[in-house]
């Protein structure tokens, strides 16, 4: 069943998602760097959450240990942020986390480059953050989840690359993941009509190789099965008369 939100409920989502976005795109890249580990970035997520008084949405959820998604190059999502995982120059390191704000949730990624990588990977993060703000686009009252679907997916194969098909995006609200589901594949037309006030979590996760995935023995990482590099951005959005409003930017 798609939730539909009020305009209040709306409204404590925009503030989740302030706070995540000053989170994932004024902090994180001050601190992303070459020689800091998955631990230490995972602390200052929590500790950004305590002083902002917001609960850290995937800890505890289905048995998660921890706040974010730490996930390098051929991590696709779901990577731990462990004190093993170091970044060094070259890796393109993935960061998901969900913020959850007087009962609502914002949930988004972004992908940092550290130090210097190929053009091509350059390409890939380029082109998945370009294929959200398209896919975004098409998030209009009157359009079909398949309409934001095949957007995404024209786009990324347009450039030579894969779309994960494994996993989602997902409407958002009380709970981390509610209906609808948001494949970032599919044919235009298909799927729910796009409401007044439902609220989505779009997250292309994009493979510079095949889109096929397998999971770690750790129950949680998936990986590309090639080890082709991987970049995933997510946004959390909430459908007004005037077009799509994104909560979770700066």
């Amino acid at each position: 069943m798609i939730i539909i939100k009020t305009n209040d409920e709306i409204e404590k989502m925009r503030r989740a998602g302030k706070k995540l976005a000053r989170l994932l795109d004024g902090f994180l890249p001050e601190i992303l760097r070459e020689g800091i580990d998955g631990e230490t970035v995972e602390k200052f997520v929590l500790d950004y959450c305590e002083k902002e008084n917001v609960i850290p949405t995937f800890m505890g959820y289905q048995g998660y240990k921890y706040a974010i998604n730490f996930s390098i190059n051929e991590e696709v999502v779901h990577g731990l942020p462990l004190k093993s995982k170091i970044l060094k120059n070259g890796d393109i390191v993935s960061i998901d986390c969900g913020l959850t704000n007087e009962g609502y949730i914002a949930d988004a990624a972004r992908t940092y480059i550290i130090g210097i990588v190929s053009e091509k990977e350059k390409e890939l993060v380029d082109a998945t953050r370009e294929s959200l703000d398209l896919g975004i686009e098409k998030a209009i009252i009157g359009n079909t989840i398949g309409d934001i679907s095949c957007t995404i997916q024209n786009y990324i194969e347009s450039k030579g690359f894969s779309v994960i098909r494994e996993y989602v995006g997902h409407g958002v609200g009380r709970k981390l993941h509610e209906d609808p589901q948001i494949p970032n594949y599919g044919k235009p037309g298909r799927g729910p009509k796009i409401r007044k006030n439902m609220t989505l979590a779009i997250e292309p996760m994009v493979a510079m190789g095949d889109y096929e995935v397998e999971i770690l023995s750790d129950g949680w990482t998936a990986i590309t099965k090639d080890k082709s590099k991987a970049a995933h951005f997510e946004h959390t959005i909430a459908i007004t008369e005037d077009g799509p409003e994104i909560l979770t930017q700066l």
